[in-house]
């Protein structure tokens, strides 16, 4: 009977210490879940700053394309 108790026990340790492995592993899954989405977090900020730069761009090139237009009209005043 007391062996029986023994066996009984360690079979409630084993099946804890296997749902303590699944608790743990399910943890590590929703810590890489979280690191996941700080990385697209990460890709949308580097998007949204690359988009701004190239706007920037564009308008830097509109103003220069509108001061040569400009220069060109001086020199027909001329």
């Amino acid at each position: 009977m007391a062996e029986r108790d023994n066996e009984d026990e360690r079979g409630a340790m084993r099946n804890q210490e296997r749902e303590r492995e699944r608790e743990r592993e399910r943890e590590r899954e929703r810590e890489r879940e979280r690191e996941r989405e700080r990385e697209r977090e990460r890709e949308r900020e580097r998007e949204r700053v690359r988009e701004s730069e190239s706007r920037e761009r564009e308008r830097e090139r509109e103003r220069e394309r509108e001061r040569e237009r400009e220069r060109e009209r001086e020199r027909e005043r001329r």
